[in-house]
């Protein structure tokens, strides 16, 4: 590491990046070079590479992945119907994988020796990007300021910052940890790390993708979702590319309050970790996508398809996206998606999703079946045999019991 040159760093111009780039120059003497990934943060990028320069780094790369995040991350993972521990839709966990590819490349064209992150010692994200870093430059050094620097607090950085005069955009009042992209917006620190604490929805400023359920209308809003192949592609029969998708639905789900989640959390290096996550396009997707699959799949492989949804979570949140399994897992999850396609209709109201029907041309759901009504399709009578023998175990085993009891 002494003989660095040229860093390329994963820059957000956040708190932690911010003070990382004069911390780079002060310690290494090394050129800084910034790269910024535009996942849909929109405006977070603006005035950030004149906030870069001013900062000391030599130039800033953005790179605008968004549609690259969208249908080779985001989507796969919805087919997948991937939640992690029931709640979490992965906004963080599946962005940093296609970030960080792209940092790779930047720093191989400019011929950097080191690509460094502002990821803390304590959380995942330093996990994924060095393990998506590996995946395409396995031998590249990698630093990781928080677990080397002397600094041990959000306090200590902002202090930092303002001793070398570099401009922040928060204060020690509102200095949450966030993360956004056109997916979701998390939140953690500050009296959220109490979980005794409830989330201050109605204060302002603290939201900011939607409003709280109370705050959200009082009619409710009817849309249809089509889907092809898993895949959402028109809202209200217009057709949509996925960038455009989500951050509609973002604006359609937000103002009515739909898609907030506050969880405590597993983070895989051990501990556990309370966040506030506005995700409203995101929830309305899942949901959809989840109904529709109730009429397109046949009960083995949607039973299946739920545990592989497990495993599929875990490894997105551990950041094994570029892994062999990932992959298989991917080809399974395209595989069941093949029929999953149709309508979905919902009805938005106060941070609520409700069913309003749902169609597909490859629905399984047969009325004539199904009906309590009479139908000239189902013998009644079949039922009887199948229940012996479904039942045969649990007969054998109470007469042998019986027996034993009578010796």
């Amino acid at each position: 590491m002494s003989n660095l040159k040229k860093v390329v760093l994963a820059y957000s111009g956040g708190l932690d990046t911010s003070i990382i780039i004069p911390w780079l120059k002060e310690n290494y003497g090394c050129e800084v070079i910034c790269v910024a990934a535009n996942v849909g943060q929109d405006a977070e990028l603006e005035g950030l590479e004149e906030r870069a320069k001013k900062t000391g780094a030599s130039k800033l790369y953005i790179a605008d992945i968004q549609k690259e995040f969208v249908e080779d991350y985001v989507f796969p993972t919805l087919k997948a119907g991937a939640v992690y521990e029931g709640k979490y839709l992965l906004g963080t966990s599946f962005a940093r994988p296609p970030i960080a590819k792209r940092i790779v490349e930047i720093a191989k064209a400019e011929g950097a020796d080191a690509i460094c992150h502002g990821c803390t010692g304590k959380g995942n994200d330093q996990v994924r990007f060095e393990l998506a870093i590996k995946a395409f430059a396995p031998t590249m050094p990698i630093i990781a300021p928080w677990r080397i620097w002397d600094i041990k607090s959000r306090e200590e950085e902002i202090a930092y910052a303002e001793a070398h005069d570099i401009p922040l955009k928060i204060s020690r009042e509102t200095n949450y940890s966030k993360d956004m992209n056109l997916w979701h917006l998390s939140h953690e620190g500050l009296d959220l790390e109490d979980p005794a604490n409830e989330p201050q929805y109605n204060k302002p400023g603290f939201l900011e993708m939607g409003v709280s359920p109370e705050m959200a209308p009082d009619k409710p809003t009817y849309i249809t979702l089509t889907f092809e192949k898993g895949i959402p592609v028109a809202l209200n029969g217009e057709k949509m590319d996925g960038v455009t998708m989500i951050k509609t639905l973002n604006q359609i789900g937000g103002s009515n309050g739909i898609g907030l989640a506050d969880l405590v959390e597993n983070r895989l290096v051990g501990m556990k970790s309370r966040g506030v996550y506005e995700t409203p396009g995101g929830t309305i997707l899942y949901h959809a996508h989840d109904v529709l699959e109730t009429i397109c799949l046949d009960k083995e492989t949607q039973h299946y398809k739920q545990q592989i949804a497990l495993k599929f979570a875990d490894l997105v949140y551990n950041g094994q996206w570029y892994t062999p399994l990932r992959e298989a897992l991917s080809a399974f999850v395209d595989k069941t998606q093949e029929t999953v396609t149709g309508e979905v209709k919902l009805k938005l109201y106060k941070g609520n999703i409700i069913n309003a029907g749902v169609t597909s041309p490859y629905t399984l759901y047969d009325e004539e079946v199904a009906t309590f009504s009479e139908d000239h399709v189902y013998d009644q009578k079949d039922a009887q045999g199948f229940i012996n023998l479904f039942g045969l175990p649990i007969q054998v085993k109470a007469m042998l019991d019986e027996k034993r009891g009578q010796q």
